[in-house]
């Protein structure tokens, strides 16, 4: 004879359900693909603020920070795997590990020598080639529209990506001469002047290893306004920007 459950049992199962969805949503979180949000414009044109895009944890191996707020003090990485230049990564900040993550390019690895000048990149004392695309326009985090120029920039090894720059005369278009210490990558923003990024020594500097949360693969949805005004959704989602890969493009001949 069956017997109806009582309304704690029925409780104690939705409580089960819950909490293995929950395990399981952590579980993928931190071990194979995680979604970030673009907050800022630094990775214009490449990413644009309401990009969200998926983090491939397993790519380079899981370290310290590829767990939520990073609650597994250990050193190195398990399964470790190097990044390659030209990657999208999202990683922590070395002197604020538990503020939120960042994502940049990587353009140079260690042992390089990186620097910027007059405007153009220089990796081991040679000039990186880059083409003029045209005139461009965004709008800042702040709502102010910026003028720019787009270029394609082709990093040693052919890994050729869009970058803008607002002037050859920034406060980062010139620099000294950086060495990426061992362990560490040089990453900068694809905007060029308006990020703060490795060349910001004092703030960010090379990023250690053992900081990088994982690599960004593919954005997997876009949204022009806020994600919590859905009435607005119709007008403001960019579909045209949905599963665009993040994967490097690579010129036929490489250097």
């Amino acid at each position: 004879m069956d017997t109806k459950p009582t309304l704690k049992e029925e409780f104690g199962e939705v409580g089960r359900t819950l909490a293995w969805a929950i395990l399981i949503a952590l579980v993928f979180r931190s071990l194979l693909f995680e979604p970030f949000s673009i907050p800022s414009g630094s990775m214009y044109p490449t990413l644009m603020v309401g990009d969200y895009v998926f983090v491939n944890k397993p790519a380079y191996g899981w370290g310290r920070y590829s767990f939520p707020l990073g609650f597994i003090p250990f050193e190195g990485r398990i399964f470790p795997a190097e990044p390659q230049r030209g990657d999208v990564v999202v990683f922590k900040r070395s002197q604020n590990t538990w503020g939120h993550p960042y994502i940049k390019r990587i353009v140079a690895l260690p042992g390089e020598e990186v620097q910027m000048r007059g405007g153009r990149l220089y990796i081991n004392g040679r000039e990186v080639p880059r083409e003029v695309l045209g005139a461009r326009r965004f709008v800042t985090d702040d709502g102010q529209a910026v003028d720019v120029l787009a270029y394609t920039e082709t990093l040693p090894g052919g890994v050729r990506h869009a970058i803008y720059e607002r002037s050859d005369d920034a406060p980062l278009d010139n620099t000294e001469v950086y060495k990426v210490p061992e362990g560490h990558y040089f990453l900068m923003g694809d905007n060029r002047d308006h990020s703060q990024d490795s060349r910001v020594v004092w703030a960010q500097g090379p990023v250690p290893a053992g900081n990088i949360v994982g690599r960004a693969d593919v954005i997997f949805f876009s949204l022009g306004g806020s994600i919590f005004k859905l009435w607005e959704w119709p007008w403001t989602l960019r579909p045209g920007r949905f599963f665009t890969s993040l994967a490097p493009e690579r010129a036929q001949k490489a250097d």
